[in-house]
């Protein structure tokens, strides 16, 4: 769809305006038209637009946030007990992103089609249903979890068993999380999929061990999970109550009809293909910490950290457009699917271009704040930005693949990229150090690319990359 005209409409009055008055005026007149002729578009590239700039901007909130919240902990919990919560709570991100075994992006292959074909019972079966199915999954993994604690309680060391006891407790919620977040974006409804969890929990969290440690009460990790668990709960009932009132004003009660089986053939191989992207994004973090010193994994942390503010762009733009390839494609609009994904490459390459030209510019003072030898660290950016770019350079194409039916090659795609990715960290960290990791990882994120771009001309015909995008 055609952006509308952004040239500068006639005076308003009769008048001539002639000399400097005209001078300045001219531009401001202009400059008022443009923005009231973006603020009056209502196409769907222009909603996708402000749905994924609402997202980004959430995501670099909790980013910040984030921070001021670990600094904080830190220095009321000491060390010791800080890295005990991290250590705890980070096995509650990886599990948790994966315990709703790919149904939150399922919603958005499904929702759409649901609605495009009128098929109003399945879409309030799915609504309900998939939720729900999230939660028990969720809720066998963290009882799994549970019984392994349980059984491996003494090779543990001692003050982490109930720390991951309370680990378990929070895995069953997170399947609805991400349920919830999948159903809300697939509705446009970006505030409401991400504030919940990445802004308002972490206030909620700060704020509680906050009071805990001005009344002088105990701030050790066990508290500190605890007060994650039931905030982590807290929020999502409330998103989930927002939810279901947004929904019955946009979805009109009637029949339910569940099709878990074809839900979950569906979100499987996405499960599949998330399993894979995740292992992606540790492996050279696990694979540092086996082969080189802690403090070189710090220095290597940090400047991935830093960088990862790029692939904010993307996420961003993914959440915001994953379920139109659905809606396009359901409706039998492809050329309109393909002129838009080709926009959607645009939206996200040239903003991550200029994201991590930014955090390249002030990487070494970035990297200062950390402490004194981490601006080491700095070529490992520039290494890692290779990879990040080109990944960026195709857009969302992974989610056009899973959208579209080629779920299997994408989960092909993103095993082959983690295999690369492993044996050259095997290959290049004992040698290179972190340069090594960069270098791993870069590569992988590369042919990870190119093979997207293959996949997508061979099987779609479209050309996914942003020199040229559109139809092959």
């Amino acid at each position: 769809m055609a952006l509308p005209s952004l040239a500068s409409p006639p005076p308003a009055r009769n008048e001539p305006v002639t000399g400097s008055e005209n001078a300045a005026a001219t531009p401001f007149r202009r400059t008022i038209a443009r923005i009231k002729a973006i603020l009056a578009e209502k196409s769907d590239s222009r909603l996708a637009q402000l749905v994924a700039g609402k997202a980004f901007l959430v995501r670099v909130a909790s980013a910040g946030l984030a921070l001021v919240s670990q600094v904080l902990l830190a220095r009321w919990m000491g060390a010791f007990e800080f890295g005990i919560f991290i250590y705890a709570w980070t096995w509650v991100l990886m599990i948790g992103a994966l315990s709703d075994l790919g149904l939150s992006s399922a919603a958005r292959r499904f929702i759409p089609e649901y609605i495009e074909l009128k098929q109003l019972d399945r879409l309030r079966g799915f609504l309900s249903g998939a939720r729900w199915l999230s939660v028990a999954i969720a809720t066998s993994i963290g009882a799994f979890g549970a019984l392994g604690v349980w059984l491996l309680s003494a090779q543990l060391d001692t003050f982490a068993v109930a720390p991951l006891y309370l680990a378990c407790a929070v895995i069953p919620i997170y399947g609805l999380v991400q349920s919830q977040a999948g159903i809300a974006q697939s509705f446009d409804w970006p505030n409401l999929a991400l504030m919940p969890f990445f802004v308002w929990r972490q206030l909620a969290m700060t704020v509680l061990m906050g009071a805990v440690y001005l009344m002088g009460a105990p701030t050790g990790a066990v508290i500190a999970m605890i007060v994650a668990a039931v905030t982590t709960w807290a929020v999502t009932i409330g998103q989930m109550v927002v939810l279901n009132r947004r929904l019955h004003a946009k979805v009109p009660a009637g029949p339910r009809h569940y099709e878990a089986r074809t839900w979950l053939a569906t979100s499987i191989p996405i499960f599949v293909v998330e399993g894979f992207y995740l292992l992606l994004t540790y492996v050279d973090i696990l694979a540092l910490e086996h082969y080189r010193s802690p403090d070189e994994v710090a220095v290597y942390y940090a400047g991935a950290r830093l960088l990862a503010i790029v692939a904010f762009v993307y996420f961003a733009i993914a959440g915001a457009t994953t379920h139109k390839f659905t809606e396009y494609h359901v409706s039998g609009n492809s050329d309109r699917l393909a002129s838009f994904f080709a926009e959607t490459i645009k939206w996200t390459f040239w903003p991550s271009l200029a994201v991590c030209a930014a955090i390249l510019a002030f990487g070494k003072p970035l990297l200062g704040l950390f402490g004194a030898n981490f601006e080491s660290g700095y070529a490992v950016m520039f290494i890692l930005s290779v990879g990040m770019l080109a990944r960026a350079a195709v857009g969302p194409a992974e989610r056009l693949l899973n959208m579209l039916g080629e779920r299997k090659q994408c989960a092909a795609i993103y095993a082959g990229a983690f295999s690369i990715n492993l044996a050259l960290c095997v290959a290049l960290i004992p040698r290179f150090g972190i340069e090594g990791a960069g270098i791993a990882t870069s590569t992988a994120l590369v042919i990870e690319s190119i093979m997207l771009y293959l996949v997508a001309k061979r099987r779609l015909g479209f050309h996914v990359f942003i020199l040229g995008g559109g139809r092959s």
